[in-house]
């Protein structure tokens, strides 16, 4: 792949499809993608992009709230974005596969600039690494039961973070106990585990309701949107990370 022709000499393409192929020599497969889009005529096909991988060759079989291990690769090559590597963790919700994102923990980026190869293979063998040490996180918080003031601790922080301002104001109609609300009647548990994944589906998958105010006054009707841009989703999925393990130090 080339660089697009607004980039200078010293910008170093990463070319994606390469990356790919290392990943999936080492058994990650691509399950899933998706792309910034550009008003920019022939931006198109060097804008954002995130693709999910994951291991298929290690035998097992997943079932409804099992936990799957996953890379996260980022990738742009119009200068709107590194080349990022990240281990992440996804849910498993329903048989055919369908999941629901957990937290993204570790990361690794290179500038389009330099060696860029080595640092892309280099750091694709720490985040393989990385990304198996996750799988200590589900079965560590699913034994931390919280209470109902600790969940609504958690919920708050999370209603900040989704819907709060630059100054940390939240004016959207939609509650903070409304991300504790479970999508699945399997969800009805108070471990952290669960409780946290509760809220972070319900921060990024929208669908919540409320009922607010116009300019004059008069009731308004709000639904809260799904978080669908790519820096969004991964810089509100480790924050939200960040205060499962919070949470999880406080009551271990």
């Amino acid at each position: 792949m080339t660089a697009h022709e607004s980039r200078s000499e010293r910008f170093q393409p990463i070319p994606t499809i390469e990356v790919l192929r290392g990943l999936m020599n080492e058994g990650f497969m691509p399950v899933g993608a998706k792309q910034s889009r550009s008003r920019t005529e022939g931006k198109a096909d060097f804008t954002k992009h995130l693709i999910r991988l994951r291991r298929i060759d290690d035998g097992k079989v997943y079932h409804v709230g099992d936990t799957v291990c996953e890379i996260l690769l980022k990738n742009a090559n119009d200068g709107t974005s590194a080349y990022e590597l990240m281990a992440g963790l996804f849910r498993v919700r329903c048989l055919n596969s369908l999941v629901t994102q957990t937290g993204t923990i570790d990361a690794i980026k290179v500038r389009h600039s330099g060696d860029v190869q080595h640092k892309v293979i280099e750091g694709r063998y720490r985040v393989l690494g990385e990304a198996e040490r996750t799988l200590a996180a589900p079965q560590d918080w699913s034994t931390l039961r919280l209470n109902r003031e600790e969940a609504n601790i958690l919920a708050d922080a999370a209603h900040v973070l989704r819907f709060g301002d630059t100054d940390g104001d939240t004016k959207t109609p939609i509650k903070a106990e409304q991300l504790l609300v479970p999508r699945r009647h399997d969800d009805r548990v108070d471990d952290l585990w669960t409780t946290w994944n509760v809220v972070q589906e319900n921060s990024l998958k929208g669908g919540l309701r409320g009922v607010g105010r116009d300019d004059l006054g008069r009731p308004r009707r709000v639904k809260s949107r799904a978080v669908n841009g790519i820096d969004q989703d991964i810089k509100l999925n480790k924050a939200l990370w960040l205060l499962g393990e919070r949470m999880a130090a406080l009551k271990a």
